[in-house]
């Protein structure tokens, strides 16, 4: 990922209603969701729903699928990845103990359990 790329992608979230919606993205895991369903949630509108799941796409955060005449979409996790990769590229200024405690920070056991709740 280059710096302009996750530019886009930290604008993209810098918004309330696209941080509510990447944030339902990730909980939904592998099932997804629809358009509507994320607009009940929230109480945003059809047509603003579309136009942020739109900015999010283009971020490279999120990714949809058709499934008939409706849109399933997902949480990107290579996008997501790609951008926790391209902030710790240069990670602690080389020191390996600083960058062990960054990693284990990112895969504590917490974390682990609400992927499974």
């Amino acid at each position: 990922m280059d710096k302009i790329t996750a530019i886009t992608a930290f604008s993209a979230l810098s918004q309330e209603t696209r941080l509510d919606v990447f944030r339902l993205l990730i909980k939904a895991g592998n099932s997804g969701l629809l358009s509507g369903e994320m607009g009940e949630k929230l109480g945003v509108r059809q047509n603003t729903m579309s136009t942020n799941l739109n900015i999010l796409l283009r971020a490279g955060l999120i990714r949809n699928e058709r499934q008939g005449r409706s849109v399933r979409y997902f949480a990107d996790m290579e996008g997501i990845g790609g951008l926790i990769d391209y902030l710790l590229q240069d990670c602690c200024g080389g020191s390996k103990e600083m960058c062990a405690t960054t990693i284990q920070i990112l895969t504590q056991p917490h974390a682990a359990q609400r992927c499974s709740d």
